[in-house]
């Protein structure tokens, strides 16, 4: 049976919380290796069978209007800093697919600047020049790919 909690989440932001989850982040491990694990557990057809569908119902428009056409064949890899977890996809064949190994592009970033950039609550643009995102490897792919998420008409939220 669960106990209920005396607090209420998320909780407001008062210098006593913020500085103790500042304290508990330093001191606490990084929970990347365990997610690195979980990662690498995981196979291959699961991952494109729990993710290759909701990426092409959130972009089937624009799919349908040809703005994927350009990255036909090509391959990006979106990476959380440190380098796993993340995650392969590429256009194939008029839809959007998770794929195994290196993109093309990699672009790396933190967890926060990703959710940031998802929930178009900063300028895309900026999070580059803050170097909150990193494009590498072929930045022109990399960059073409930002331009057309930025300029594509889509909601997306995340629950807190």
């Amino acid at each position: 049976m669960a106990l209920p909690l005396p607090i209420r989440l998320p909780l407001p932001a008062t210098p006593l919380i913020s500085d103790s989850l500042a304290m508990l982040s330093e001191y606490l491990p990084s929970p990347f290796p365990l997610l690195d694990a979980i990662d690498r557990s995981i196979p291959m057809p699961i991952k494109q069978l729990v993710a290759e569908a909701p990426l092409n119902r959130v972009f089937a428009e624009a799919i349908a209007d040809g703005e994927f056409d350009d990255f036909e064949g090509r391959s990006i890899r979106l990476e959380v800093k440190g380098g796993q977890p993340g995650i392969t996809f590429g256009f194939w064949c008029g839809r959007l697919r998770v794929l195994s190994g290196p993109g093309e592009a990699t672009i790396r970033g933190s967890l926060s600047a990703f959710k940031t950039l998802a929930e178009r609550r900063q300028d895309p643009d900026q999070l580059f020049f803050q170097r909150r995102l990193v494009i590498e490897g072929d930045t022109e792919l990399g960059l073409a790919l930002k331009n057309l998420l930025d300029s594509l008409d889509w909601d997306f939220k995340l629950r807190k």
